[in-house]
């Protein structure tokens, strides 16, 4: 008997229209009114590109970009090393005694309010005589976001099922070369998931930076802010529209692996 695609009903129709416009409405907006050729940004002035323009030819701006991309990545990269190293210790220590204590250590950060893990590192810094600048900076997302790397990693390791490794063990591997043969490629769309919900994260972070920049090193986010308290400028609109379709595409990678990891009859972890 043929199985019919179950139909939303109107009901659910217009709840999901609701839902998706009070979510993406404003950011229509934004898109829409970054291309607007009038300075006032309430103001239609037709179309134009000229934000756009403007913000490539500002070179602040474009180092405060390129300094949280920087950040991004290297933060990324570094959480998501001692992130996956973390989760497997979890997960393979079964027996250990203060694993508890261990887990609920790591994943703290993850309720922390993010005023308090700024001040925290500050007070650190501070104590150490570290200048403020891209290393602080690299350091306290790292910090931030290693924990959400952890959760992501532990929940695919958690699945896996440890026979595969230890029959990859009896035919002569050793514990080493049996993860990374049999393990690793498992739980690699974690890993990537993980990677980019840091970098996402890391780009999106406005608290935690403003306690650990210094001069000279404001991250996109900081300048953002600064910029809107003295009045938003249709230049804002041209980057926040640029950040957006910037998101949109780590989205669509991050899909494009979690579809490719079912494909191959494997259950990624969620996005």
């Amino acid at each position: 008997m043929a199985v019919h695609p179950l139909r939303l009903s109107r009901f659910n129709v217009t709840s999901l229209v609701l839902g998706l416009a009070f979510l993406y409405l404003p950011i229509v907006i934004l898109v829409i009114y970054s291309f607007n050729a009038s300075r006032l940004v309430t103001v239609w002035g037709g179309w134009s590109t000229r934000w756009y323009t403007e913000f490539f030819n500002d070179r602040a701006m474009l180092d405060a970009a390129w300094m949280s991309l920087r950040v991004g990545v290297v933060s990324a990269t570094l959480a998501t090393l001692l992130g996956t190293l973390a989760a497997i210790a979890l997960t393979r220590g079964a027996g250990f005694r203060g694993r508890m204590l261990m887990s609920g250590m790591l994943y703290a950060p993850l309720v922390m309010p993010e005023v308090i893990t700024g001040l925290s590192l500050l007070l650190l810094f501070v104590a150490l005589d570290a200048g403020r600048g891209f290393v602080t900076v690299t350091i306290a997302h790292t910090t931030l976001t290693m924990c959400f790397v952890a959760v992501v990693v532990q929940s695919r390791l958690a699945r896996i099922d440890r026979s595969l490794e230890e029959a990859a063990m009896d035919l002569g591997r050793d514990p080493l070369r049996a993860f990374i043969a049999v393990t690793l490629p498992l739980i690699w769309p974690a890993i990537a998931a993980g990677w980019m919900l840091a970098f996402t994260l890391s780009l999106d972070d406005l608290v935690i930076a403003s306690f650990t920049t210094g001069p000279g090193s404001a991250t996109l986010p900081i300048r953002i802010y600064s910029e809107v308290r003295l009045g938003v400028k249709p230049e804002i609109n041209a980057i926040c529209t640029l950040i957006v379709g910037f998101i949109a595409v780590v989205i669509v990678l991050a899909s494009l692996v979690s579809k490719l990891s079912s494909a191959r009859g494997e259950s990624a972890a969620p996005l």
